[in-house]
């Protein structure tokens, strides 16, 4: 009888000492390696006092930990002790979290610019975004400190929604409505929180294929040329015309702005952000010396009226689609966000509660004409890098950004589109997970597969299509890893006639040799991965011995799936005259066999507890 774990016979002895795994005790868990920074796919994030992270393997490729500098330890850690509910607030914290909202408000500004005209919409729909998403996620969400507003991806998604969902800026502003909408059932139906089960390598892959979207669409705008229909593929086809007819002085606003966003030193941005000194660098040239460069123009003071459109029964029908997947990819940065801000502030966020405030200010974003938003993870480190501690923090910056656009919308129209596009491809460049790419080589490559096909469709096809085939092919990658993992914990082996019947009398053989029961044990979990190959492995042993004793003491788990391989196997072993003998059926194993009548197939006196329970009754098969 061949094994899968191993070919050799089990005796007695090698049965009861057999390898279990065991849970880990206190002493073991003093004794594991810690998890290493950026550990992978499947780690998890731990925290320790005070925040500080021993491991982390959040799927989250634009954020690398870093030493947080000393300066701003006491910021990090005022009232860090404190409840999430019982935030002792006072003068200090106030201070901190104004000082959190006035460097985040410089850094958002320019982006929230930036991803407005990214998103189709125009740039005020960034600013409104920022305003209303911002205030309400602000006031309303379940992570303190954390700063919602736009992102380069959430304008991608709008771009599209805008070319190939919506026929007007109506409909796409309720599609956006829409998706604040299902963001509230998500989070009131308590299952927005497994979003953030999404495999790394589909997030890494559809990052980074919105990093190569951003790039490619701004290339029109950093030669000084508007944007073309048709999103990455358009511009490329425009991409010959704009280069017989180049800008020179767009060109250099967006190459400076580019230069500085690279090289400004690290040291500097901690007081002042690259974005903002590159766009008031990018600005300055367009005002004073490069006159000819495109401009972003009037904009509109004040917030955008209130749009209550009555949509058709058609277009909502066709909004579910991108409702859904703006909803979800929404939900999924968010909660990502709220996991590296709990690291840095020590404390623990209601996912539910985030989800259902991201989602009102989602619906206010798009009825007064913005774009939607997310918790956004370089504005939420920022702030909290500042000093930021309490919704004050999360707030401030909208009511700065709306006091803007009261009163200092003219400061905004003579800002280069050149400025905004060297930015923007600083940032396209950023999403780009070049710690996957660059190491292709050491990636299982099954992972590699799913980035690069969810990479790829992200660019060519759409991204509706890429997050649906990314996931799907992530499900059968991980079902093939579930497959080997599962199958190593099967072994399948002949025991000794000699050493299990020790003490039965007439069951020695002269053969010392003789196998005449086999052992099948399984343990661990067992799914549906598994499942085509158990009857592969198992099968055919069964058919080489007169009993076979099924072992489940240490089966944890047992799917429908599998349920139903164990009925093929015990309808293998009636159809060749084999006995069967199980022993250990407990917990969710036996209700899967229990629920599926397999146990029908046994009779109830060969459905025993212990393992000499077995022996007793196979020593009376073979004698009977």
């Amino acid at each position: 009888m061949h094994g899968y774990s191993t070919g050799q016979a089990y005796d007695q002895t090698s049965i009861r000492a057999n390898p279990i795994p065991v849970k880990y005790g206190r002493e073991q868990r003093r004794q594991r390696p810690a998890l290493k920074r950026n550990s992978g796919i499947g780690a998890s994030a731990e925290r320790a006092n005070h925040g500080r992270i021993t491991g982390t393997g959040l799927p989250c490729s634009a954020w690398r930990p870093r030493r947080i500098p000393e300066k701003y330890q006491s910021r990090r850690n005022a009232g860090a002790e404190q409840g999430h509910d019982h935030l002792n607030y006072g003068l200090t914290t106030l201070r901190n979290d104004i000082f959190g909202g006035i460097t985040t408000t410089a850094v958002l500004l320019p982006a929230a610019l930036a991803y407005g005209v990214l998103s189709g919409i125009g740039p005020a729909a960034g600013l409104y975004g920022a305003v209303a998403a911002g205030f309400f996620a602000g006031l309303f969400g379940g992570t303190r400190a954390q700063i919602t507003g736009p992102s380069a991806a959430l304008a991608v998604v709008t771009a599209v929604i805008v070319a190939n969902y919506a026929a007007s800026l109506t409909e796409a502003l309720m599609i956006v409505v829409m998706g604040g909408f299902l963001q509230v059932l998500l989070g009131l139906s308590r299952i927005g929180r497994y979003v953030a089960y999404t495999p790394y390598m589909v997030i890494a892959g559809f990052n980074s294929g919105i990093g190569i979207i951003v790039i490619l669409i701004q290339m029109l705008p950093f030669l000084g040329s508007p944007i073309a229909p048709g999103g990455p593929l358009g511009a490329l086809r425009a991409v010959p015309e704009a280069l017989s007819d180049i800008n020179v002085s767009a060109v250099a606003i967006a190459a400076t702005t580019l230069a500085i966003g690279v090289l400004w030193p690290r040291r500097l941005a901690q007081f002042v952000p690259a974005p903002v000194v590159g766009l008031v660098a990018g600005t300055l040239l367009g005002v004073l010396w490069l006159r000819g460069a495109p401009v972003i123009g009037p904009m509109p003071a004040g917030l955008g009226e209130l749009q209550l459109p009555a949509p058709s029964a058609a277009m909502l029908v066709n909004a579910v689609q991108p409702a859904i997947i703006l909803a979800l990819f929404a939900s999924m940065r968010t909660l990502l966000t709220s996991l590296i801000a709990d690291s840095f502030t020590g404390e623990r966020h209601d996912p539910d509660r985030e989800l259902v405030s991201q989602g009102i200010g989602n619906m206010a974003a798009g009825l007064i004409g913005g774009m939607p938003a997310a918790g956004a993870t370089q504005f939420t480190v920022t702030n909290v890098l500042a000093g930021g501690r309490s919704r004050v923090s999360s707030i401030l910056p909208s009511l700065l950004i709306l006091a803007m656009l009261l009163g200092l919308s003219p400061l905004v129209e003579p800002i280069p589109l050149a400025a905004l596009a060297g930015t923007l491809m600083r940032i396209g460049w950023s999403m780009i997970d070049w710690r996957v790419l660059t190491r292709a080589r050491l990636i299982p490559r099954g992972h590699l597969v799913v980035m690069l096909m969810t990479l790829g469709m992200t660019v060519f096809v759409d991204l509706i299509t890429a997050i649906s085939i990314g996931l799907i092919a992530a499900a059968f990658v991980r079902a093939r890893q579930l497959e080997h993992l599962e199958l190593d914990s099967v072994v399948s082996v002949p025991v000794l006639d000699r050493t299990f019947f020790s003490g039965y009398e007439g069951l020695a053989t002269a053969d010392p040799m003789s196998a005449r029961v086999g052992l099948v044990l399984l343990r661990g979990r067992f799914t549906v991965a598994s499942s085509r190959k158990l009857v592969a492995v198992i099968g055919a042993d069964i058919r080489d011995h007169e009993v076979v004793i099924f072992d489940f003491s240490h089966t944890t788990f047992l799917s429908h799936s599998a349920a139903m391989v164990i009925e093929q196997l015990l309808e293998t072993a009636a159809n060749t005259q084999t006995e069967i003998v199980a022993t250990g059926l407990r917990g969710p194993a036996a209700d899967s066999l229990r629920a599926l009548g397999v146990l029908r197939l046994i009779p109830g006196e060969r459905v025993v507890g212990t393992m000499d329970d077995a022996r007793r009754v196979a020593a009376g098969l073979l004698q009977g």
